[in-house]
């Protein structure tokens, strides 16, 4: 104690931390393991490794693998190289079990009265890490302790203001913030709530195209939703549809600012398409507004949800059998990847419309640039709102030296290379 404390006679604040309890006793928490890799060292053993997150296990211990549910039995447990009979909270281990269990990585071994739940739809808090914004409807990657899945963020419940603790209405995440939203995942993940179980139950989420970390967050509940939807089988499929049309389908997913030729380009893809025998459907940006997406602005979590709506129809139409041509200005990389995973590989092929935005801006019948210079018009994609350009397209066609006709031949010259269309 200092010596202006002459009149206190007890031990220091460090002495007396160091007495306090470390909390629950690890023997009385269920036993959670996340798996972090499967040891095969030889044919005739398999581990499977990773750190215990809660609980002890012991030989002959009964365990649930999740998410299959597998009952088994612990029949050896390994620390380093050395046979113990007990593994204790915090302790990296190997088990093997009694039975071929099939068990892979993000899997979790665990025992219980009251198992880890399984879902696709959670309920979370996020803080939100990153200079661009967290958007309904865009896609992250979610690592969530040893398993990996897409998330897609559905509209925010609320924003919490970190001062007053109150919720505020928002339709977004910025830097620093905090919001609860629920999260749609690619498939069920095992988890638990995060006042139960940290590792299970705190993730983080992960830009897809920069692979930054984005945002961390903590689990709820689940929404149930994996337990009341299934997918329906039918006799016809996308193969007998396409066979009874004598092609193959795909989605020719053509982006660029306003006014760079995207649609002119793509009506005559179609043409071309259609006089050579193809069934085909062009989806307009300006068109599917007045319909399916008339609800929708052109806010940025708009845009998402734009391109979220239109990218599940191309891929029905391409269920259907048809060449489908999209023609959207699409201004971020994050929806257009979305779009590209819901297809088959080798069905969807990105066609980058490049034009300067001088240019384009005196390609303006609408006068929409005009509009957007004068503040007339907000959220207009090249002036305030940003353009993403593609990294990675099948086709670039620049349309300050490509007419229109000579870009439908070199799509048309496209599809006949890589099979889509025969070549004449």
């Amino acid at each position: 104690p200092s010596g202006a404390m002459a009149w206190y006679g007890g031990p220091t604040l460090l002495d007396h931390l160091e007495q306090v309890p470390s909390g629950e006793d690890p023997a009385s928490r269920p036993l959670r393991l996340s798996v972090q890799r499967i040891s095969r060292p030889h044919h005739d053993f398999r581990g499977i490794a990773g750190i215990l997150a809660s609980g002890i296990v012991r030989l002959g211990d009964s365990v649930r693998v999740l998410p299959s549910g597998r009952r088994s039995r612990v029949t050896r447990i390994l620390i380093g190289d050395r046979d113990e009979n007990v593994a204790m909270e915090g302790q990296s281990v190997t088990l093997t079990l009694a039975d071929e269990v099939d068990v892979s990585r993000g899997d979790v071994i665990a025992s219980g009265e009251r198992l880890p739940a399984v879902a696709d739809r959670l309920q979370a808090t996020i803080v939100w890490m990153h200079d661009r914004p967290m958007l309904p409807g865009r896609c992250y990657m979610m690592k969530l302790g040893t398993q990996t899945v897409v998330a897609t963020v559905a509209p925010l419940k609320h924003k919490i203001n970190v001062n007053t603790l109150e919720h505020v209405a928002a339709t977004r995440l910025d830097l620093n913030d905090i919001g609860v939203c629920d999260l749609e995942l690619s498939r069920p993940v095992v988890f638990e709530p995060y006042t139960d179980n940290r590792e299970l139950g705190g993730f983080i989420l992960i830009d897809r195209v920069t692979n930054e970390t984005a945002g961390a967050g903590v689990l709820h509940f689940a929404l149930r939703r994996s337990n009341n939807l299934s997918w329906q089988s039918f006799d016809i499929d996308r193969d007998a549809r396409a066979e009874m049309k004598g092609q193959k389908p795909c989605v020719l997913w053509f982006t660029g600012l306003s006014g760079a030729g995207k649609s002119t380009i793509a009506n005559l893809v179609e043409r071309r398409l259609y006089a050579l025998g193809h069934h085909t459907y062009l989806l307009d940006g300006d068109n599917v507004r007045h319909g399916l997406n008339k609800d929708l602005g052109f806010t940025d979590a708009d845009r998402v949800e734009n391109i979220r709506r239109v990218a599940e129809v191309a891929r029905l139409m391409a269920e259907a059998g048809l060449i489908v041509l999209v023609s959207f200005i699409s201004p971020f990389r994050a929806e257009r990847r979305m779009a590209r995973e819901l297809m088959l590989p080798g069905e969807f092929f990105e066609i980058f419309v490049d034009v300067p935005l001088a240019v384009a801006e005196t390609r303006d019948p609408k006068g929409l640039y005009r509009k957007a210079r004068r503040g007339e018009l907000r959220n207009f994609t090249g002036i305030d709102s940003p353009y993403e350009v593609p990294e990675n397209a099948e086709l670039r066609i620049d349309t300050t030296s490509t007419a229109a006709e000579q870009a439908a031949e070199m799509v048309l010259q496209h599809l006949q290379t890589v099979g889509i269309v025969p070549a004449l």
